[in-house]
């Protein structure tokens, strides 16, 4: 038994297993492979949503970017999508709902960009922190402020990635307790209503996946 709604979203409690972190790899299985498997609709798919991507994140990033930068963030995106994906269904642990998936993710990436900016481009470095043509008086506050929003840039990534995916998964398990105790008319109220939040969370997982990868491909062309 729960001890608290919160409880179904901890690794360490959720059904006294020690191998709900496996979900996170079984991504690997649903990545269609062009060596040993005939091509289909679903590998067409997946590799139109790749060159989509990566025309996308070419853009972002600079010209003089190094060749398959990019693919760096389509992986990112591949791997948080069948994340989010997975978690719909039941049984399946939603790894991208922690922190410790998210900041893995972020902090990681984050730190290897202004590392590089601090080595090789501190002056684009510092020249960030103070925009052109602002009063003088007020440059130590914008340099104070633009200071603290690209330290908390990973912690924002990666709080907002797992509370969209919590939110969602929360609002449907609390709707779902509620079916055992309501009479039929209503019932089929709360089933229509649990597929449109299904569906509305698919469409969920699939704009957090980019939007993480996104803005990530908008810190790396910072740099």
């Amino acid at each position: 038994m729960m001890a608290n709604l919160f409880s179904s979203f901890d690794p360490s409690t959720n059904f006294n297993l020690s191998m709900n972190w496996m979900s996170t790899m079984l991504m690997f299985f649903f990545i269609p492979s062009i060596y040993w498997l005939i091509p289909s609709r679903w590998n067409f798919l997946w590799i139109l949503i790749i060159n989509t991507l990566h025309k996308e994140f070419k853009i972002l990033l600079k010209e003089n970017s190094h060749k398959g930068s990019s693919l760096i963030f389509i992986s990112l995106f591949s791997l948080i999508l069948f994340n989010n994906f997975l978690g719909l269904f039941p049984y399946i642990f939603t790894s991208t709902s922690h922190l410790t998936l998210t900041l893995t993710l972020s902090l990681p990436l984050w730190l290897t960009f202004m590392v590089y900016n601090m080595i090789f481009n501190y002056i684009n470095l510092l020249a960030h922190l103070a925009p052109q043509g602002a009063p003088q008086i007020l440059l130590p506050f914008l340099v104070m402020i633009e200071t603290i929003s690209n330290i908390i840039r990973p912690g924002t990534l990666a709080i907002r990635l797992s509370a969209n995916m919590i939110a969602g998964h929360l609002l449907i398990t609390l709707l779902s307790n509620s079916g055992s105790s309501i009479n039929i008319p209503m019932l089929s109220i709360l089933i229509t209503v649990q597929i449109l939040l299904l569906i509305l969370e698919t469409a969920v997982s699939i704009i957090q996946a980019y939007v993480f990868s996104i803005l990530m491909t908008l810190y790396s062309s910072e740099n």
